[in-house]
């Protein structure tokens, strides 16, 4: 299958080049040509004219919990601790894994309407999760949430062997829910996996005061000094929230390559603070964007997410702290680096064809002064006109291409939480 771009603004991201006018052909899911009008000569099965309209990476949201589509709205206005362990968790354990199955696809079209073409997703019932991923075409890594509830080491290297050769669409990660729902001969035998496979490992970190304080209280460490601790973090990996940070931990996120995941709709609605994501920039600590989950967001939209990751920066250091620019390099870039999908960072010869199409006819996007700043600034959903993965395209003008009627899986997901108890 080939697809033409023509007559297309191309924003590629790839660090080198800048947005220039031209076209990009796809070939077989992979970015074939990438150049100046009228440099492709070859045939093409589909012909899309841009009529100016941009081009460029699709985001990569970096940290969510798709299937929690189904507590969105219901368990709101509460602390963290209470709206987990007093809301969340209680429905959570009523759900199937055909649920998850159907609410992950709620959240994958969702995605797609954001122009987001992957989502880095910690949730249980993975097979549901992965199954639900590869019947709509949407590239996803999977983290394991081992925790007191459920789930050993043993169990996270089976799904990492399984899932690891799954499917092109799939990546596994090891990881867990986080250390205060995990116990230390747990997290222990994680840190053995974890040197037998040299692998980066993923967890909610420092995500409340409270948090850190319990560490505190029963380790003598913060957080992230007490994972580090036990070896956790001895092959690098990430944080997802990491609002609550001392300099110290700071050190360690550098000294272990690690990367931050914001989640500042999240962190915002939750009243959990502000993630400090000027210093991580100022030490090179990779930041990559996430949703989080649709109950505590509670909507998955990036542009939102890409805006307060910027704002809220402004609001401490300054008008000039965390150019709209860095915010797109955090929203493509480091989500790809951050999730282990390198392939489809940028738009270059190659790589693959994860993409968006962002409709700058319209009221919001013009003039066209500066088009990045635009985006983070200005944009929005609606100026999302096509999502494409792997060369595939799964959203276009209103439309999904995912082999699902919208219809049924809203009726479905409505159908799962009148069920509930």
């Amino acid at each position: 299958m080939t697809t033409r771009f023509y007559h297309a603004r191309i924003l590629p991201l790839d660090d080198s080049t800048e947005l220039f006018s031209g076209e990009l052909v796809i070939v077989d899911g992979r970015i074939a040509f990438l150049g100046k009008e009228g440099g492709y000569t070859g045939a093409a099965d589909r012909e899309i004219d841009c009529r100016g309209n941009l081009l460029m990476p699709g985001f990569k949201n970096a940290h969510t919990h798709s299937g929690m589509t189904f507590l969105r709205s219901l368990a709101d206005d509460l602390p963290l601790q209470s709206w987990l362990f007093d809301q969340v968790f209680p429905k959570e354990a009523q759900l199937t894994p055909d649920d998850v199955y159907i609410l992950t696809k709620l959240a994958i079209m969702e995605y797609l309407t954001s122009g987001i073409t992957m989502m880095f997703d910690m949730y249980f019932a993975r097979d549901s999760i992965a199954a639900a991923a590869i019947d709509t075409g949407f590239r996803t890594a999977l983290v394991g949430c081992a925790n007191d509830f459920g789930g050993t080491a043993q169990e996270t290297a089976d799904e990492y062997a399984k899932f690891s050769k799954l499917d092109p669409l799939i990546s596994y990660r090891l990881g867990f829910h986080a250390e205060y729902t995990s116990s230390e001969p747990l997290m222990r035998d994680l840190s053995a996996l974890v040197q037998q496979l040299k692998q980066p490992f993923y967890t909610h970190l420092n995500e409340t005061a409270a948090e850190v304080e319990s560490c505190v209280a029963h380790s003598g460490m913060r957080t992230i000094e007490y994972l580090d601790s036990l070896g956790l973090f001895n092959y690098g990996g990430g944080g997802y929230h990491c609002v609550h940070v001392s300099e110290r931990e700071m050190d360690l996120l550098q000294s272990r390559n690690m990367s931050v995941i914001t989640c500042p709709g999240s962190n915002t609605k939750l009243a959990s603070g502000v993630a400090p994501v000027y210093e991580y920039l100022k030490r090179g600590i990779p930041v990559a964007i996430g949703t989080d989950g649709p109950a505590s967001n509670n909507c998955l939209d990036f542009f939102r997410e890409m805006f307060l990751t910027t704002g809220l920066q402004k609001l401490s250091h300054g008008a000039e702290a965390v150019d709209a620019v860095d915010v797109l390099t955090m929203a493509c870039k480091n989500g790809a680096y951050a999730c282990g999908f390198s392939d489809c960072d940028c738009l270059a010869i190659g790589k693959q064809a994860d993409l968006i199409m962002i409709d700058l006819h319209q009221p919001n996007m013009q003039p066209l002064n500066n088009i990045e700043k635009n985006i983070v600034y200005s944009g929005s959903k609606q100026n999302v006109v096509l999502t494409m993965v792997a060369g595939k395209v799964l959203y276009e003008r209103g439309e999904f291409y995912i082999g699902e009627d919208p219809e049924r899986i809203y009726a479905e997901a409505n159908r799962i939480i009148r069920g509930m108890k």
